[in-house]
């Protein structure tokens, strides 16, 4: 059995893979990469919500596996009390009045980027959908509309890898340094004059005098920039791709369950494939000891489908219950953007489905994006059907 996340073949569809680990290895090793997976709902959870056990501090990718990694990509690399005092610091600008508030301005970006495409009739999904976050994202940031479509660009080389590749190639440290210099240049205007913006509320964040630092709010920008723009492109193409191969839950999405096609895409088809943990102590997982130090893969992706929680696990079911899902992670890490993921993807839903009476997709004209930790379409061409 073979598990390697960086395999472009396995990330175009890892689900039979994610199968055979939970069922046969569910502590798997992979000696030549050098790390321990688990697979199961059951491990990814308590993994998730045991920080002292598995630890971020060395990165959250095998990747950008370094003990400094927090520099890179901020309070996810860190541990209590580190990463409790930078969550309390970022969730000031995630406040949910802060999100409620962005509804007319997600809907009217929504609107803006859906109309010509739904006029011409036949477009390209992913390369549609993927303008509406980093319009949403830039318009909660305050980055200048004409700096958006380069944002876009920078986000997307941040994720791509060649095909087996398992380190980080010279692109992705280009597209970051560019986006630290903007960052930083963002930062110096708010706080020269304060907006109502999400960079403004990080600068002026303030638990009894702690604040945070430049390098600290771009890591969180860095963050932002990155995970809110992919995640919610990729998840809006996988609800309308797997709403388009099972028609019966289609149905029941155009009849309105539009909050259980964004859950059970979550839970099914997620973006989020999987993160890494460092062991602090060797642990006993499935009756072998796993030593300190150990680089472990939590595949919550694996975990959504896992039959011992979901009935039919592999069934795409818009009636079902998905309380249970991992799509956000669970515990101290749990997505801070996860609202925000889900405003986007409702709204974005809800017009399409307005709009649209039917649709097709072409399969020959479908491309991935190759990424051992995001999971999408580079390309989704779409045929619609207006009402």
């Amino acid at each position: 059995m073979l598990y390697n996340p960086f395999d472009h073949a396995l990330q175009e569809n890892p689900y039979p893979t994610y199968a055979r680990l939970r069922d046969g290895a569910p502590l798997y090793r992979n000696d030549d990469l050098d790390f321990w997976a688990l697979s199961r709902h059951a491990d990814v959870n308590a993994a998730f919500r045991d920080p002292a056990l598995f630890s971020s501090a060395h990165g959250v990718t095998l990747e950008m596996w370094a003990p400094d990694a927090s520099a890179l990509v901020g309070f996810l690399a860190m541990d209590p009390p580190r990463h409790t005092r930078m969550r309390a610091l970022v969730s000031r600008g995630f406040t949910p009045a802060r999100v409620a508030a962005l509804e007319p301005a997600v809907r009217a970006v929504a609107r803006e980027r859906l109309a010509p495409a739904l006029e011409a009739g036949t477009f390209d999904f992913a390369e549609v959908v993927s303008a509406i976050p980093v319009y949403v994202i830039s318009e909660l940031l305050g980055v200048p509309r004409e700096d958006r479509a380069e944002m876009l660009r920078l986000s997307e080389i941040l994720i791509t890898r060649y095909d087996g590749d398992t380190e980080i190639p010279q692109t992705f440290w280009e597209a970051a340094g560019a986006l630290t210099a903007a960052y930083k240049e963002l930062i110096a205007e708010r706080r020269a004059r304060p907006h109502d913006d999400l960079v403004s509320a990080l600068v002026l964040a303030d638990i009894d005098g702690d604040r945070l630092g430049d390098d600290e709010i771009v890591a969180v920008l860095s963050l932002i920039g990155v995970a809110g723009n992919e995640s919610v492109t990729k998840l809006a193409a996988n609800a309308w791709y797997q709403a388009w191969l099972h028609p019966a839950q289609r149905a029941i999405a155009w009849r309105g369950a539009i909050a259980a096609w964004v859950e059970e895409t979550l839970r099914y088809d997620g973006s989020a494939q999987m993160v890494a943990r460092r062991l602090t102590r060797d642990t006993v997982l499935h009756g072998t000891t796993v030593p300190a130090g150990a680089r472990m893969v939590l595949l919550g992706a694996s975990a959504n489908r896992d039959p011992r929680v979901f009935p039919h696990a592999d069934r795409y079911d818009l009636t079902r219950d998905t309380g249970q899902a991992l799509a956000f992670g669970s515990g101290p890490h749990f997505c801070l953007g996860a609202a925000l993921a889900r405003l986007q993807l409702r709204i974005v839903l809800e017009e399409l489905v307005a709009a649209v009476e039917g649709y097709d997709v072409d399969e020959t004209g479908i491309g991935f994006v190759h990424s051992p930790n995001l999971r999408g379409f580079r390309a989704l061409p779409t045929t619609v059907t207006l009402r």
